[in-house]
Order: structure tokens, then C-alpha cells, then sequence
């Protein structure tokens, strides 16, 4: 899943939760890995704050699980990181 970038810092797909959606939706966006558990979200390249507002924003440090989803592991943002 990590993918390397050209400053060789490594990213992977995380899933951040949306509010107010009325239903149970996931973004996907960039990361930066800090930690086993731990990364730091970066905007998804069309990212607007006035139409969709992610529980965690970007920037936001989180920790993230690993879930098996049809059959891809995906890691969800699941708590902000102090």
C-alpha cells in the first residue's frame, strides 16, 4: 500500500469519516506515514471545506486501523493524535 513520492517521503491511502452526510461515508485521501499507526492526512486534490466537512481535516495527525473491506486492507482515521 505505501507508495513512494518524489521527495521520498512515503504516503498511503487513508479513509477519513464525513460528518453530516447523513449516512456512514469515507474520503479517501493521501497520508504521510509518522508512525506504525500514526500519519498525518494531506487535502485530497479536489478537497473544499464547503461541501464536505471531514472529521478529522488535513493536517490532522490520526491513528488509523487496518480493516478488510471486499477483499482490499484499508486503513481508517479513527482518533486525532495529540
Amino acid at each position: 500500500m505505501p507508495a513512494e513520492t518524489g521527495s521520498s517521503t512515503r504516503t498511503v491511502e487513508v479513509l477519513v469519516p464525513l460528518l453530516n452526510e447523513g449516512t456512514d461515508v469515507w474520503r479517501p485521501t493521501q497520508a504521510l506515514i509518522l508512525g506504525p499507526d500514526e500519519f498525518q492526512l494531506l487535502a485530497a486534490p479536489d478537497y473544499d471545506a464547503a461541501t464536505e466537512q471531514w472529521q478529522f481535516p488535513p493536517g490532522s495527525r490520526v491513528e488509523c486501523t487496518k480493516e478488510l473491506r471486499q477483499g482490499r486492507e484499508l486503513l481508517l482515521a479513527r482518533q486525532r493524535v495529540a
